[in-house]
């Protein structure tokens, strides 16, 4: 085990809560389920963590197709079938056919390796808990060359989930939990500030307002995220567009310049301009 500490890095913003529940997810050594809206930084988490203790990373990204076994090993069959059928000498050894997973490949790490499982809520319900003895015993077995792979050095496990379906309660004991929130104004100032150092302030303020009196919209069906905000920053800076242009009051728009990066269908950009519109005319009476 490593005796250093996840205090963040120059890059990412990370809160005190969420150090603390990854240090002591690694001290209980449970895997920690990370979950929050898209866009909020779950997946970048895990790199930074193995940035910060200079670990290596390993990155499952799950999908909706996804099934358990391939995290350990894939048998392929059709590949020794055909090289059967050409007579290559590689058939008669059938662990030239074993494709190590992601899993396997942390497991046999030299050090203490990052084993992100990204988007777990993507994959079958019956996932989750295909994988609570590996994850526990920190092994598994491989049938075909009668082979026991055991983890050299116990990963960090971080797995992330966007709530699409709820997880097996017994997946959930098995893991340290944290949910992040979205950045208040003041998180999401430094957060910007990290990506745009030299950002105008009048700019950042005029932005983040802006940004946030979007989020603070009901109906919305799609919440603009950090990411989508980092963007918007970045269309804003290139396109020289200047601050009192965010000012629903004074443009002559309904709804800020290039919206695109912010909203992401039909029915937010109606509603906004709806909401603004009556907001306008309510003003003025």
């Amino acid at each position: 085990m490593t005796n250093k500490t996840f205090t963040g890095t120059s890059s990412y913003i990370a809160t005190d809560d969420m150090k603390m529940a990854v240090n002591a997810a690694v001290t209980l050594e449970r895997p920690i389920l990370i979950k929050g809206e898209p866009g909020t930084g779950k997946t970048q988490l895990a790199i930074e963590i193995a940035s910060s203790l200079g670990r290596p990373l390993f990155e499952w990204h799950i999908k909706s197709t996804t099934k358990a076994q391939q995290g350990l090993y894939d048998y392929d069959a059709v590949a020794r079938l055909r090289d059967s059928q050409l007579g290559d000498d590689r058939v008669h050894d059938i662990a030239n056919y074993i494709v190590r997973g992601k899993v396997w490949d942390a497991f046999a790490a030299d050090e203490q390796p990052v084993l992100l499982i990204d988007e777990i809520d993507k994959a079958d319900i019956e996932f989750p808990n295909d994988l609570l003895q590996e994850l526990d015993r920190m092994e598994f077995f491989v049938y075909e060359t009668k082979e026991l792979v055991s983890a050299r050095n116990r990963p960090i496990v971080i797995i992330t989930s966007n709530n699409e379906k709820e997880l097996p309660d017994a997946f959930l004991r098995r893991c340290f939990f944290h949910y992040i929130k979205f950045p208040d104004s003041a998180t999401m100032e430094k957060i910007v500030g990290v990506h745009y150092p030299n950002l105008k302030k009048d700019l950042l303020k005029e932005a983040l307002e802006a940004f946030y009196k979007i989020r603070d919209v009901r109906g919305l069906k799609k919440k603009p995220s950090t990411s989508e905000l980092l963007d918007w920053i970045k269309l804003l800076v290139a396109e020289d567009i200047p601050p009192e242009a965010l000012r629903s009051g004074d443009s002559k728009s309904a709804i800020p310049p290039l919206y695109g990066a912010l909203l992401k269908n039909e029915q937010d950009v109606h509603l906004f301009e709806q909401l603004v519109f009556l907001d306008r005319r309510t003003n003025r009476q």
